[in-house]
């Protein structure tokens, strides 16, 4: 039961935080979405802003979880930077909440974030993968040399974070609806196309 109570107060807390940021959350409403009380919550996670940096870890835990999941190393690298591209890009559209999340928090210049013991850590295995998976398509004549894979995974990151995150303002500035699966198809694959020939030796 204590378990499911601190879940579901997470849950409630993610959605209050990526609709209303941090400053205008309410502990009193994450209680109402949780069915909980307040003195619960205080209880778990002590104050807002320590909640706030619970629900980022378990966003990014999360996300890791998923890329582990995907089995990339299984994978040719082509077929395997293919396929990290795709799942980069398809999880800013099923995850909405992730982008809000992140740019609360970015307001905040990571204020909570450089206070986790473990968001370094969650990290390291996806770089350390991607490494891999470059050193293989080096070796196989299929990736250029001297990649750095943190530097490779921000530019993943950014060719849908910043589209997600500025859908509205672009689709107004193009005259293009940016958020019809159509178009949203269509991104996706100029993204796998950018990375891919950024990689081509």
């Amino acid at each position: 039961m204590p378990e499911r109570t601190r879940e579901e107060i997470l849950q409630a807390a993610t959605v209050e935080f990526s609709e209303k940021g941090l400053g205008g959350a309410r502990i009193e409403q994450i209680a109402r979405r949780a069915s909980a009380n307040k003195r619960m919550i205080y209880h778990y996670f002590h104050s807002k802003e320590a909640l706030f940096l619970a629900v980022l870890e378990r966003t990014y835990d999360d996300i890791r979880r998923d890329e582990a999941a995907l089995n990339l190393e299984k994978l040719d690298p082509i077929a395997g930077m293919r396929r990290l591209v795709e799942f980069s890009f398809g999880y800013f559209t099923d995850h909405p909440h992730f982008i809000r999340l992140l740019n609360s928090e970015n307001l905040h210049g990571a204020r909570h974030l450089k206070k986790s013991s473990r968001i370094r850590e969650m990290n390291s295995p996806l770089v350390a993968m991607i490494r891999r998976m470059l050193e293989r398509g080096w070796k196989s004549g299929v990736f250029r040399a001297r990649i750095d894979p943190v530097q490779l995974y921000i530019s993943i990151a950014a060719l849908g974070y910043f589209y997600f995150a500025n859908i509205h303002t672009l689709s107004t500035v193009f005259g293009r609806d940016l958020s019809s699966p159509k178009l949203i198809q269509q991104r996706r694959q100029h993204a796998v196309d950018m990375v891919l020939g950024y990689l081509r030796p």
